[in-house]
């Protein structure tokens, strides 16, 4: 697992106290060559030489805009389930299809009260 270098990034406390903590970083959180390496191993991702540089670059925009995300003040916001907060429309709870249980059961090889009888597997 990465972790932050204490050296590099130093975490803020809200002043809200200890039940609204707010992790953030003072200073943008920047990965090395050597780290992406190792993600890349443990990924079981097979990143040549070329590849390295592009991917090290994509990843560190990635967590530069979470950066600039967690930057954004959202007190007093209430957490939204959907962004657009709409409803899904459903169709009404009605029966469409006749009941052909005794259709299907009457070609099954084995039946027995309305259930099918398979053959043991385990014992």
């Amino acid at each position: 697992m990465l972790r932050p270098n204490p050296r590099r990034h130093a975490p803020r406390q809200s002043t809200e106290g200890a039940a609204r903590f707010a992790f953030r970083w003072r200073y943008p959180m920047a990965l090395e060559r050597t780290e992406v390496e190792k993600i890349a191993h443990l990924a079981r991702l097979g990143l040549s030489e070329a590849d390295l540089p592009r991917t090290t670059e994509t990843l560190n925009n990635i967590l530069g805009l979470i950066d600039r995300m967690q930057a954004v003040d959202t007190t007093g916001i209430e957490p939204l389930a959907h962004p657009l907060e709409t409803t899904q429309r459903l169709r009404a709870d009605v029966v469409t299809e006749r009941n052909q249980r005794d259709a299907y059961q009457a070609i099954a090889p084995a039946v027995e009260e309305g259930l099918y009888l398979v053959p043991r597997v385990i014992e």
